[in-house]
């Protein structure tokens, strides 16, 4: 029987027959120069026939990031690092800041990924290589040689990574979560297999009809028309899809945040992310020792390394009340405060040192401020953190106001939001007392998160600006609000661009 197929068709199961084996549809497309879902749907239409076997296979792709060719040049921060503790053997975590900050290396990177590779271990307080870190040093990894493959070729499928003798699940595990050097996208790949009746079907005389638009006066008077066939319009075929201009959903979660608090009585205030260790630490009552004020927690500036401090009368006030508490009637913290340690300059590690400030310039009640804005914290990258996120930062003043006050205005905040499943536990902070957590349930992952901190300032916070009334606070993180918002189970997929996902978001949820 005489087959009768359209040019396109026949151009499509003609590239079939001539490999004699089976091809991919994008080898298919690259072959015939025609648009996938054409390709795609001809496919579809052989396998009916009874013609071909189509046949899918999961395959994982490495592509890699904008960064992905300077990585490969300088190397990953771990084995950069790895020279230098080669010759001392041991260095203290001090000592190592130091070096990383010299090298301008994130230090939580060589120790988070040198201590998975089983290259370094901590040791009484000291980061120490291991013998197969000596071993590796000067050697390319498997991860860096399967990156510089991927940023020759644009990308690498991970299965393809034995024939240049590298491990693709040791590439897998080193790679996976480092954004700034690749990803690895999981691809269905489709692929067709014309069987003996297809080719013996396709084989003989076939049949192929020109399909166009429209007939023109030539084909008629020629009788050309004939062969021709007029194309069908499908109108059930997906359309080209066409995306309105949207706000990013991190900046759209800022903007309703910024109205459910201007709501609810509270004003605006803004401040500098370059903050002063005394504004970030001091004001807030936290001791100078304390761990979150290390360099593995705490971005310090290098230049300018100090800030002014502000009048000497206050300076003094918060020095007693560290020391003994001066007239809060606590006993502070019983150590010598360093006004050298407070005149460090910090990227802000939370947006209490905008509200300390609004406190110390009006401690008079009532005031409702609150501030929104970028923060920063030395911390390593995983699916629910990330060294620089969003947050915002609210302080109630007013001297009828209770940790009920403080949990009743959080909850309506979070109602606004859209969040009904919200709850509090208690916690601890150097700053306020009593404290609370709030804590969110995320559905993607069916399970409870924490949002931020709230709790009742101290004396030892107030009392100096010269406030004697209840003073509440909280800090809450503004990106995993959007993670619960949009069903993202990892924080980084919001700063990634990744256009196509960023349309997808509705507008309304």
């Amino acid at each position: 029987m005489k087959s009768t197929l359209s040019e396109i068709q026949w151009k499509i199961f003609q590239t079939l027959l001539e490999a004699k084996e089976s091809l991919t549809e994008q080898q298919i497309v690259e072959k015939t120069g025609l648009d996938h879902p054409i390709v795609s749907a001809t496919l579809q239409y052989g396998e009916d026939q009874g013609w071909l076997e189509i046949s899918e296979k999961v395959r994982e792709e490495l592509i890699p990031s904008e960064d992905a060719g300077q990585l490969v040049s300088q190397g990953f921060p771990e084995h950069r690092i790895l020279k230098f503790l080669a010759e001392k053997k041991r260095i203290s975590m001090r000592d190592l800041a130091e070096t990383a900050r010299e090298h301008k290396i994130p230090m939580n990177e060589i120790i988070k990924w040198g201590s998975m590779r089983g290259w370094v271990k901590k040791e009484k307080g000291d980061l120490v290589i291991t013998e197969a870190g000596l071993r590796a040093v000067g050697k390319p990894t498997d991860d860096e040689k399967a990156l510089d493959l991927a940023q020759k070729s644009g990308s690498i499928f991970l299965d393809e990574l034995a024939e240049h003798k590298i491990d693709p699940e040791l590439v897998k595990n080193f790679l996976y979560g480092r954004s700034n050097a690749a990803r690895i996208k999981q691809r269905t790949i489709r692929s067709a297999d014309l069987n003996e009746q297809g080719r013996n079907f396709l084989t003989d005389e076939v049949n192929v009809i020109k399909e166009r638009n429209v007939l023109t006066s030539e084909d008629i008077t020629t009788g050309e028309w004939k062969n021709i066939r007029l194309r069908r319009y499908d109108v059930t075929l997906e359309a080209e899809k066409i995306f309105p201009a949207k706000t990013h959903p991190v900046q759209k979660i800022i903007q309703e945040t910024r109205r459910a608090f201007l709501e609810i009585g509270f004003t605006e205030i803004v401040s500098p992310m370059v903050e002063s260790a005394f504004w970030d630490f001091d004001a807030l009552f936290q001791p100078q020792d304390h761990p979150a004020r290390d360099m593995q927690d705490t971005f310090y500036m290098s230049r300018p390394q100090t800030a002014r401090l502000p009048d000497d009368a206050l300076v003094e006030r918060i020095k007693q009340t560290h020391e003994n508490g001066w007239e809060t009637g606590s006993t502070g913290w019983g150590y010598t405060w360093n006004k050298e340690r407070a005149r460090q300059v910090v990227l802000r590690t939370h947006t209490t040192a905008s509200t300390i400030r609004a406190l110390a310039e009006d401690p008079e009640p009532p005031r409702k401020v609150f501030c929104v804005g970028k923060v920063f914290r030395n911390e390593a990258i995983s699916y629910k953190h990330l060294p620089e996120f969003f947050q915002v930062d609210g302080v109630i003043i007013d001297e009828h106001a209770s940790l009920a006050t403080l949990l009743g205005t959080l909850k309506e905040f979070y109602r606004k939001m859209g969040f009904e499943k919200i709850k509090f536990k208690p916690s601890f902070y150097p700053y306020t007392e009593p404290s609370a957590d709030v804590i969110g349930f995320m559905e993607s992952k069916k399970k409870w998160i924490e949002l931020g901190g709230s709790g009742v300032f101290r004396p030892e916070v107030t009392r100096p600006f010269g406030c004697r009334v209840p003073v509440l606070a909280c800090g809450l993180g503004l990106d995993r609000l959007a993670m619960i918002r949009y069903g993202i189970d990892d924080i980084r997929e919001l700063f990634w661009s990744d256009l196509d996902k960023i349309r997808e978001v509705p507008l309304c949820r």
